[in-house]
């Protein structure tokens, strides 16, 4: 059998929503997550005008909504996120997708800008690998910045590289939906944008 690996990003692709948006819903409240954007709104447009990067933005809304929390208490949030809200946003049909591979003995890793914390659960339940973006924390303490590089683009394929031989896969499939996914889909001989068959 020809040795296949599939790599599927998260946000958008098993999901239909983003997950970094509704855990902070989830986390923080409706309220304080429209107040905190409408302060962080300026910082949206600066990164949808491509002013400052991905991960810099990404850093600066960690920041704000939970610098000082405590890990095992986000963690155990997270938790109770995969298993009251994450259920009613994942994508059926890309979960259909991701069994197959399964069923056919293919590896699965999920390749996300995402943070562990609040995926790791999740893909630990469906015994699959995953590579995502991390928080930093010290003292038990979240900091707002993330733990080494964030999981975006190139960093997706710098990832997967560090602790895959791709040679080793004859075949490799990657699903993906945004331009974040471009670099991961480039390395499949395989590549699903926005569509799984």
């Amino acid at each position: 059998m020809i040795k296949t690996i599939a790599f599927f990003d998260f946000d958008g692709t098993l999901t239909t929503k983003d997950t970094f948006i509704e855990f902070i819903k989830f986390q923080k409240g409706q309220l304080r997550f429209l107040v905190g954007f409408a302060l962080l709104f300026p910082i949206l447009i600066l990164y949808k005008l491509k002013i400052i990067a991905n991960w810099r933005a990404k850093e600066i809304v960690l920041t704000h909504f939970f610098r000082g929390d405590n890990i095992l208490e986000f963690k155990k949030k997270a938790e109770e996120y995969i298993l009251i809200a994450l259920p009613k946003i994942l994508n059926p049909i890309a979960l259909e997708k991701l069994s197959w591979h399964k069923n056919q003995g293919h590896r699965v890793v999920v390749v996300s800008a995402s943070m562990k914390e609040w995926i790791e659960t999740w893909t630990n339940e469906q015994q699959i690998e995953l590579l995502s973006s991390q928080l930093e924390t010290v003292d038990g303490k979240i900091t707002g910045k993330i733990a080494g590089k964030n999981c975006f683009g190139i960093e997706k394929v710098n990832q997967i590289k560090s602790v895959i031989d791709l040679e080793e896969y004859p075949n490799i499939f990657a699903y993906g939906d945004s331009n974040g996914d471009k670099e991961l889909l480039a390395i499949a001989n395989n590549p699903f944008y926005r569509k799984f068959y």
